[in-house]
């Protein structure tokens, strides 16, 4: 099972108590998801497909609880051989669907005929609670997150602009910066920040699907963390490697022209350290001379050497 569904799974278990919220709910699955049939003036069938049962559960349920309908439903099996089936809730217009429709504000009225809206009346969401209701069915009928060990990413999937802007200043309302892109005939609002996705789960209340991304966040960056010291310390010990043959080249050329019993004491000192101790930091070295000396004393008496190497010709 994906991520996506677990979190779907999860959210669609959430009891809901308060009737407005069960309607903003119905509001969002039906307004994402649903499509209407018209059979006749102001008489209207609606449909809605699933591919998750447990969303279609809680939207068979919550209709009976509001509206005391109860929807005809149809399995389908999927084409190419897939074994997953997608399930058909309908509603006729003599079941009371066009009551529904009304009732959850996505129904307009022009010349006297119906036109279905595609985001309810502003007092379906008048409530923050509603407003957390509806995203979650937003999500339950459209909405897919990637497993958090591959990107981040949480997306919403509508049919037309004007209800991908109303989702995406929804979910900026609560303080996040949801964007949109068009896919094909599509139009995607989503979310590719980690905080910003755990937020908008906690506001949905997945909050299990919020506990095991926020642990893999945790161990990505650990990960990441590790990396960074060792291509740090990987890189000090390369620099201080080549630093080394460097010193050792001056050496051997001061030793096999001049002597190094020609250097001042110090240096000469200094020579003999490295020879001995090639893969010795600066301070490793330092704290082997007599008296000791601190990092920058031992660069600037290499730099001297190399200075003297130099001069040679």
């Amino acid at each position: 099972m994906s991520f996506s569904q677990k979190a779907k799974n999860e959210m669609a278990r959430i009891e809901i108590e308060k009737s407005c919220c069960k309607r903003a709910l119905l509001a969002a699955f039906i307004a994402i998801n649903g499509e209407t049939l018209y059979a006749g003036k102001n008489k209207l069938n609606l449909k809605l497909t699933f591919e998750n049962p447990g969303v279609a559960r809680v939207v068979f349920k919550l209709i009976k609880e509001v509206f005391q309908i109860h929807p005809e439903i149809k399995v389908r099996k999927n084409s190419n051989f897939k074994k997953s089936s997608n399930y058909q809730m309908v509603m006729t217009h003599g079941m009371g669907s066009r009551r529904l429709v009304d009732e959850l504000g996505l129904l307009d009225q022009e010349q006297g005929l119906d036109l279905f809206r595609r985001f309810p009346r502003e007092h379906i969401l008048e409530k923050r609670c509603c407003k957390r209701a509806y995203l979650r069915g937003a999500f339950l009928s459209g909405g897919s997150v990637t497993a958090p060990e591959k990107t981040y990413h949480l997306e919403f999937v509508t049919d037309g602009f004007d209800i991908a802007v109303k989702i995406q200043e929804l979910i900026n309302s609560f303080g996040l910066n949801a964007k949109i892109v068009p896919r094909k005939r599509y139009h995607i609002v989503y979310l590719k920040e980690g905080d910003q996705i755990v937020d908008l789960l906690n506001i949905m209340g997945a909050h299990s699907a919020l506990m095991d991304l926020e642990n893999t966040r945790i161990l990505k960056e650990m990960r990441n963390n590790i990396n960074r010291i060792v291509n740090c310390e990987t890189a000090n010990l390369s620099k201080t490697v080549n630093a080394s043959v460097k010193q050792l080249e001056a050496i051997d050329k001061i030793r096999r022209t001049m002597g190094l019993q020609e250097l001042p004491e110090h240096l000469q000192q200094l020579a003999e350290l490295r020879i001995k101790h090639e893969d010795a930091s600066f301070k490793e070295l330092g704290e082997m001379m007599d008296p000791p000396v601190g990092k920058s004393g031992v660069n600037h008496r290499f730099r001297k050497l190399e200075k003297i190497a130099n001069s040679i010709g």
